[in-house]
């Protein structure tokens, strides 16, 4: 008995163990190298390795397995999702069978640190939504940054959205307040990110397309959309370029502004993705203290 799959294009360039747990289940490793060298599955009618990053339309042969025997099976099931708005912050925007999405506000880690005593991953898997499902986070955001969060209810779902996040099919909308004017009204930045790893020196490719939206002498508000995702990658960008971000206590000029940015003016607004050739798209209002300094500093933004 043979089984033929062919790989959608959402899960190009993902390693074949892993799309073989996305579609089958939970296999062992151990398994997947036996069926591999034994020929039993088979990518365009040939052996291949379990690294092999599986391509759009590639077949995949799987002969005299059963598969519900070695693992029970689990099919991820994606209903679509209509995006819903509230007025009110640090609200549900989705709540689904295989992950959640929610409007985090600032000050909250998502998972826990050496700094952090409160994080969203423990109070959800304490929390109704899950029911005693462990919450697994998908991507980072920042501690001070709020806005579009996702995580997901089950291994499979949390699999698959990594893949997308780090395959860059998930594409992320953030706003800005920062100091001064940009000379450019919208370009890409392409910088070298330096960061320290017990004492190591690791040099990181980023880079971002942004866009001012409004800017004075004062200040500018700027979309931006990180094509790479390293730590801290939008405020170390602008800081860069002497427009640090307002309220960032890290990465900020000596004449920062004190009065009234106590929080970090970066918020996560938008995230699309494809799944199954369905669009998912969320979008998270901006905070209050956010849309309260776009009025004191006369900045104009129409979502």
């Amino acid at each position: 008995m043979k089984k033929t799959y062919i790989v959608d294009s959402t899960y190009k360039d993902m390693r074949f163990d892993r799309w073989l747990r996305v579609i089958l289940g939970k296999i062992p490793q151990s398994l997947i190298e036996k069926y591999l060298r034994s020929g039993k599955i088979k990518l365009n009618k040939k052996k291949i390795k379990s690294s092999y990053k599986v391509q759009h339309n590639d077949n995949i042969d799987i002969f005299d397995l059963n598969f519900e025997e070695v693992v029970p099976q689990k099919k991820i099931i994606f209903e679509p999702t209509q995006e819903i708005i509230k007025s009110n912050e640090d609200q549900i925007i989705d709540n689904n069978e295989n992950f959640v999405v929610l409007n985090k506000s600032a000050g909250i880690s998502v998972q826990g640190g050496t700094n952090s005593k409160k994080n969203l991953i423990d109070i959800f898997s304490r929390s109704e939504i899950f029911q005693g499902i462990k919450p697994y986070s998908v991507h980072r955001l920042d501690k001070e940054t709020s806005g579009v969060l996702i995580i997901a209810k089950n291994r499979e779902t949390a699999q698959l959205l990594t893949s997308l996040f780090r395959l860059r099919k998930v594409h992320k909308t953030y706003l800005a307040i920062c100091h001064g004017e940009l000379e450019k009204n919208s370009g890409e930045w392409d910088d070298d990110l330096i960061r320290f790893d017990n004492g190591k020196k690791i040099i990181e490719p980023a880079k971002t397309i942004y866009k001012v939206l409004d800017k004075n002498s004062i200040c500018s508000l700027v979309e931006m959309k990180p094509i790479t995702g390293r730590k801290h990658q939008l405020r170390k960008q602008l800081y860069a370029i002497g427009h640090s971000i307002y309220g960032d206590k890290k990465y900020r000029s000596l004449n920062s502004d004190k009065g009234y940015n106590k929080n970090l003016m970066l918020h996560s607004y938008q995230i699309k993705f494809m799944i199954n050739d369905k669009k998912y798209n969320y979008t998270a209002l901006l905070p209050q203290y956010f849309r309260k300094l776009l009025d004191i500093k006369r900045l104009n933004f129409s979502s």
